[in-house]
């Protein structure tokens, strides 16, 4: 799959994130990268990409995890038409 944001900076900037071995590491360098509005974002979209994937409807994912019905319509349209991302890191945890 050709992806649209790859280029030099982001392969790098990814094989820095592959690179941390823990999770206090993550937080470490997240907090570097990224706002806390920024992290807390992607955190709760992951949450809803979860929660979709298990079958919970929209009242109750909002009542979970505070998302709007903007985000969790929007994450719902990543997992019909997206890459698979959300997919794969949930079956990847769900493995652990």
């Amino acid at each position: 799959m050709v992806n649209k944001t790859a280029d030099p900076q982001t392969d790098s900037l990814f094989d820095a994130i592959l690179s941390l071995k823990t999770r206090e590491e993550c937080y470490v360098f997240f907090d570097d990268v990224c706002t806390e509005n920024e992290i807390n974002t992607m955190a709760q979209r992951f949450a809803v990409a979860r929660l979709l994937l298990e079958g919970d409807v929209y009242a109750d994912i909002i009542g979970r995890t505070r998302a709007s019905t903007a985000t969790v319509s929007r994450v719902k349209r990543c997992l019909k038409y997206g890459s698979g991302g959300y997919r794969l890191g949930a079956e990847r945890l769900e493995k652990k």
